[in-house]
């Protein structure tokens, strides 16, 4: 079974992220939107299916990385997430809450060896 496919997003936190994001923008080149910036790619060797990887810079006083303490949070895609969810959950792996489904994916938050909150996707195709 595949688990993770690649990097879904790179989320960290700032004191401005309204300000570091047009720093990026500028410096960088980001092409930047209100969420931070959309990496388009493709995860076949055809070309044919389009992927993306969100990067996102949240307030340094964000409550969205809890219960860890770090300054950042990766998202990984995967595939089959349920079956991934009772394959980590066999292993002991602890939670931060349930599956949750949106209209462009199902999410859920694990923490690592170290307590890093680590997000799950199965994106919507």
């Amino acid at each position: 079974m595949k688990k993770v496919t690649g990097i879904g997003g790179i989320f960290f936190k700032c004191k401005d992220p309204k300000k570091i994001t047009e720093w990026y923008q500028k410096h960088l080149g980001l092409e930047t939107n209100p969420y931070g910036a959309t990496f388009e790619w493709y995860e076949d060797a055809e070309g044919k299916k389009k992927a993306q990887t969100q990067w996102t810079p949240f307030s340094e006083t964000t409550k969205y990385f809890e219960p860890s303490a770090r300054e950042f949070m990766i998202n990984y895609r995967v595939e089959n997430l349920e079956a991934l969810v009772e394959e980590l959950k066999k292993a002991n792996v602890e939670f931060v809450d349930a599956i949750e489904t949106y209209d462009y994916g199902k999410f859920v938050h694990i923490l690592d060896a170290e307590g890093n909150k680590i997000e799950l996707w199965e994106p919507v195709d």
